[in-house]
């Protein structure tokens, strides 16, 4: 109990030594801000379109093509772990078997 009350303590001051700013605007003028930004920003050329983007539909016909290649490999995958399981589970009863 004592170290709740001493962690209560700490936070209080903690809390305390935060100020009593409520506006929190006064700090976020256009001067402060916005002008400082725009001056970042002098001189970067404008953006401009890739020609080598691709269209919507060409996305879709990708990540489709993607979806079934995943699905695809996934499936291989659970093969090949059946494969695996399946020699275990033989490989068990044999030597179940010969005991």
């Amino acid at each position: 109990m004592k170290k709740i009350a001493l962690v209560a303590t700490a936070a209080a001051f903690a809390l305390a030594a935060c100020g009593d700013t409520t506006d929190a605007s006064e700090d976020a003028l256009a001067d402060s801000v916005e002008v400082p930004a725009d001056d970042a920003m002098d001189g970067v050329p404008d953006p401009v379109a890739d020609a080598d983007a691709m269209s919507d539909e060409e996305v879709d016909a990708q990540m489709n093509a993607d979806e079934a290649t995943a699905e695809a490999a996934g499936d291989a995958a659970q093969e090949t772990v059946d494969d695996a399981l399946s020699a275990a589970e033989a490989a068990q009863a044999e030597l179940d078997a010969a005991e």
